[in-house]
């Protein structure tokens, strides 16, 4: 697309009333871009794709058509999440696929971490062109890509995967907020009326619980994995952790440890807290937080997770520990 620079003058969109002005701006250059055809969007959930979903229903209705793809590893209520603000709140035209057994099918088996992801990535682009070539009058394709992806890939895009889409779906792209700082994008979605969990959503993988599940990833795993992920977030909720700690997150390694439950032997999985603070991601900290707050989500772990005997809280900054595990 034309203007791929952001301008040296460019205001920065950090208040509600330029979010503002910026929607009115975009709405009318997608409608003078689009015109009458349809648009397809990659859904994930995440913020950049929610910001330009909801921007694009704005501007052009149901022209919009949204594939949002359950691949099975998302965390828990995420999916939910989708279909109650896109398509119950703001009437997208919104196909939900669930592709959770096709993934994990895939997966049986699979422990080494770069096979994983390349599975992941490629079934996911393999589940969206088929989607994608169901439909008939589809034209563009928009895109979440944000300034820094622009300056980081010289343009190109693949964080939602749809990089990879065959050469003969020769769509054009619609990339409205391409400009922007994710703290502007996040800006804008507040003011487009998105819920604050999904617009200060942290970042998430691609390949999503699919590296939180050390080694091959087995269903009672997983879902215990989810669980306890559920339980922190909730936790740091509470105690107002949210904004304080840039990411956290759980893990569930493949491996067994003995623990005592009800009196009798477990040999169950350990569950690790991982959380840091970064600027860009090259290095990141530790934080200290604060005993009730690690105590209260160990023991709500240890008690609603089945099959989990142990909580741990990973204490290695980058360098020498990268941020996620695998």
């Amino acid at each position: 697309m034309a203007n791929m620079v952001r301008p040296a003058d460019m205001a920065r969109i950090d208040t509600p009333a330029l979010a503002e002005a910026f929607i009115a701006e975009q709405v009318k250059e997608v409608r003078a871009q689009v015109g009458d055809k349809k648009v397809l969007l990659a859904l994930s959930g995440g913020v950049d794709s929610s910001v330009v979903a909801a921007l694009l229903i704005k501007a052009i209705g149901k022209q919009l058509v949204c594939v949002h793809v359950n691949h099975g590893l998302m965390r828990k209520g995420e999916s939910e999440q989708v279909l109650s603000v896109f398509r119950d709140q703001m009437d997208a035209n919104l196909i939900y696929v669930d592709a959770t057994d096709r993934f994990l099918d895939l997966l049986a088996g699979v422990d080494d971490p770069e096979r994983k992801r390349k599975i992941i990535g490629g079934e996911f682009i393999k589940v969206f062109e088929e989607e994608a070539r169901k439909l008939e009058g589809i034209q563009f394709l928009a895109q979440g890509t944000i300034y820094p992806d622009i300056l980081e890939s010289d343009g190109v895009k693949a964080h939602h995967n749809v990089g990879g889409l065959p050469e003969d779906l020769d769509f054009e792209l619609v990339e409205p907020v391409r400009l922007l700082f994710k703290d502007e994008v996040r800006v804008v979605g507040h003011a487009l009326g998105l819920p604050e969990t999904m617009v200060e959503r942290q970042p998430f993988p691609g390949p999503g619980l699919g590296v939180r599940c050390l080694g091959a990833i087995t269903q009672d795993r997983l879902a215990a994995l989810r669980e306890a992920d559920a339980i922190l977030r909730e936790e740091f909720g509470k105690a107002g952790l949210v904004k304080q700690v840039w990411q956290f997150f759980t893990v569930v390694p493949d491996m067994r440890s003995t623990g005592v439950r009800s009196g009798k032997r477990a040999f169950d999985w350990p569950v690790i807290i991982r959380a840091v603070n970064t600027v860009d991601a090259m290095t990141a900290t530790v934080p200290e937080l604060p005993w009730p707050v690690l105590k209260t989500i160990t023991d709500r772990i240890l008690a609603e997770v089945p099959g989990v005997c142990r909580v741990l809280y990973d204490l290695t900054p980058k360098p020498i520990g990268t941020i996620e595990w695998e």
